[in-house]
Protein backbone atom coordinates (compact mmCIF):
# COMPACT_ATOMS: atom_id res chain seq x y z
CA UNK A 1 0.00 0.00 0.00
CA UNK A 2 1.37 3.38 -0.95
CA UNK A 3 1.56 6.27 1.48
CA UNK A 4 -0.24 9.53 0.59
CA UNK A 5 1.72 12.72 1.02
CA UNK A 6 0.32 15.91 2.51
CA UNK A 7 0.99 18.45 -0.21
CA UNK A 8 0.57 22.19 -0.56
CA UNK A 9 -2.77 21.61 -2.27
CA UNK A 10 -4.03 19.72 0.77
CA UNK A 11 -2.85 22.50 3.11
CA UNK A 12 -4.57 25.13 0.95
CA UNK A 13 -7.81 23.10 0.94
CA UNK A 14 -7.77 22.77 4.77
CA UNK A 15 -6.96 26.49 5.16
CA UNK A 16 -9.70 27.61 2.74
CA UNK A 17 -12.22 25.17 4.24
CA UNK A 18 -11.57 26.40 7.79
CA UNK A 19 -12.03 30.03 6.80
CA UNK A 20 -15.15 29.18 4.78
CA UNK A 21 -16.72 27.62 7.89
CA UNK A 22 -15.79 30.66 10.03
CA UNK A 23 -17.18 33.12 7.46
CA UNK A 24 -20.39 31.09 7.03
CA UNK A 25 -21.02 30.98 10.79
CA UNK A 26 -20.37 34.74 11.10
CA UNK A 27 -22.81 35.48 8.28
CA UNK A 28 -25.53 33.32 9.84
CA UNK A 29 -25.08 34.99 13.24
CA UNK A 30 -25.01 38.51 11.77
CA UNK A 31 -28.15 37.84 9.71
CA UNK A 32 -29.96 36.46 12.78
CA UNK A 33 -28.96 39.46 14.90
CA UNK A 34 -30.16 42.00 12.34
CA UNK A 35 -33.39 40.13 11.63
CA UNK A 36 -34.47 39.85 15.28
CA UNK A 37 -33.52 43.34 16.56
CA UNK A 38 -34.66 46.42 14.66
CA UNK A 39 -32.16 48.68 16.49
CA UNK A 40 -33.97 51.92 15.67
CA UNK A 41 -34.99 54.00 18.67
CA UNK A 42 -35.44 57.40 17.02
CA UNK A 43 -35.15 58.53 13.40
CA UNK A 44 -32.80 61.42 14.13
CA UNK A 45 -30.81 61.14 17.36
CA UNK A 46 -29.48 64.71 17.16
CA UNK A 47 -32.98 66.23 17.05
CA UNK A 48 -34.14 63.92 19.86
CA UNK A 49 -31.20 64.95 22.02
CA UNK A 50 -32.12 68.64 21.71
CA UNK A 51 -35.40 68.03 23.55
CA UNK A 52 -34.24 65.32 25.95
CA UNK A 53 -33.55 67.51 29.01
CA UNK A 54 -36.86 69.39 28.74
CA UNK A 55 -38.88 66.17 28.37
CA UNK A 56 -37.02 64.51 31.25
CA UNK A 57 -37.58 67.50 33.56
CA UNK A 58 -41.31 67.62 32.75
CA UNK A 59 -41.65 63.88 33.30
CA UNK A 60 -39.77 63.97 36.61
CA UNK A 61 -41.95 66.90 37.77
CA UNK A 62 -44.96 64.57 37.62
CA UNK A 63 -43.41 62.44 40.36
CA UNK A 64 -44.87 59.21 39.03
CA UNK A 65 -43.64 55.74 39.90
CA UNK A 66 -44.46 52.78 37.67
CA UNK A 67 -44.41 49.09 38.58
CA UNK A 68 -45.65 45.97 36.82
CA UNK A 69 -46.48 42.41 37.75
CA UNK A 70 -48.00 39.37 36.08
CA UNK A 71 -50.51 37.24 37.94
CA UNK A 72 -53.07 34.69 36.80
CA UNK A 73 -53.12 35.61 33.11
CA UNK A 74 -53.22 39.35 33.86
CA UNK A 75 -50.63 42.09 33.65
CA UNK A 76 -51.05 44.81 36.28
CA UNK A 77 -49.40 48.17 35.58
CA UNK A 78 -49.43 50.47 38.61
CA UNK A 79 -48.82 54.21 38.18
CA UNK A 80 -48.65 56.15 41.43
CA UNK A 81 -47.93 59.78 42.26
CA UNK A 82 -45.30 60.98 44.76
CA UNK A 83 -47.76 60.39 47.63
CA UNK A 84 -48.46 56.78 46.57
CA UNK A 85 -51.95 57.48 45.19
CA UNK A 86 -53.02 55.77 41.94
CA UNK A 87 -52.85 57.92 38.81
CA UNK A 88 -55.42 57.72 36.03
CA UNK A 89 -53.83 59.01 32.84
CA UNK A 90 -55.66 60.65 29.95
CA UNK A 91 -53.99 58.33 27.43
CA UNK A 92 -51.96 55.12 27.74
CA UNK A 93 -50.19 53.20 24.98
CA UNK A 94 -48.06 50.21 25.88
CA UNK A 95 -46.19 47.48 24.04
CA UNK A 96 -45.40 44.31 25.95
CA UNK A 97 -42.59 42.14 24.65
CA UNK A 98 -39.34 40.36 25.30
CA UNK A 99 -36.19 42.34 25.85
CA UNK A 100 -34.27 40.44 23.17
CA UNK A 101 -36.60 40.30 20.16
CA UNK A 102 -39.84 41.70 18.78
CA UNK A 103 -41.60 38.55 17.55
CA UNK A 104 -43.67 38.17 20.76
CA UNK A 105 -44.57 41.89 21.01
CA UNK A 106 -48.21 42.66 21.76
CA UNK A 107 -50.24 45.75 22.61
CA UNK A 108 -52.57 44.71 25.44
CA UNK A 109 -55.74 46.69 26.20
CA UNK A 110 -55.04 48.17 29.62
CA UNK A 111 -58.13 49.23 31.59
CA UNK A 112 -58.04 51.35 34.75
CA UNK A 113 -59.74 49.54 37.64
CA UNK A 114 -59.53 52.40 40.13
CA UNK A 115 -56.09 51.51 41.46
CA UNK A 116 -54.06 50.20 38.51
CA UNK A 117 -54.18 49.36 34.82
CA UNK A 118 -55.02 45.72 34.09
CA UNK A 119 -54.83 43.75 30.83
CA UNK A 120 -55.18 40.10 29.86
CA UNK A 121 -51.92 38.56 28.67
CA UNK A 122 -50.60 35.02 28.88
CA UNK A 123 -46.86 35.34 29.35
CA UNK A 124 -44.16 32.71 29.39
CA UNK A 125 -41.62 32.82 32.16
CA UNK A 126 -38.62 35.09 31.87
CA UNK A 127 -37.91 38.77 31.35
CA UNK A 128 -40.44 41.01 29.60
CA UNK A 129 -40.50 44.75 28.95
CA UNK A 130 -43.44 47.12 28.89
CA UNK A 131 -42.59 50.13 26.74
CA UNK A 132 -45.24 52.61 27.80
CA UNK A 133 -46.24 56.10 26.75
CA UNK A 134 -48.77 57.92 28.92
CA UNK A 135 -50.19 61.41 28.91
CA UNK A 136 -51.08 63.25 32.10
CA UNK A 137 -54.23 65.35 32.50
CA UNK A 138 -52.22 68.49 31.69
CA UNK A 139 -50.80 66.92 28.51
CA UNK A 140 -47.30 66.07 29.79
CA UNK A 141 -45.85 63.04 28.04
CA UNK A 142 -44.52 60.24 30.24
CA UNK A 143 -42.54 57.37 28.74
CA UNK A 144 -40.79 54.53 30.46
CA UNK A 145 -39.56 51.00 29.91
CA UNK A 146 -40.80 48.84 32.77
CA UNK A 147 -39.09 45.52 33.42
CA UNK A 148 -41.44 42.64 34.18
CA UNK A 149 -40.06 39.34 35.45
CA UNK A 150 -42.40 36.37 35.13
CA UNK A 151 -41.57 33.39 37.30
CA UNK A 152 -42.63 29.96 36.13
Amino acid sequence: MSERKFTGKHAAAVFIGAFAVIIAVNLVLAFSAVRTFPGLEVKNSYVASQQFDDKRDAQEALGWTVAAEAQGGLVVLSITDRHGHPVEVSELNAVLGRATHVKEDMAPEFRFDGSAYVAKAELGKGNWNIRMMAKSADGTQFSQRVVLRVKG
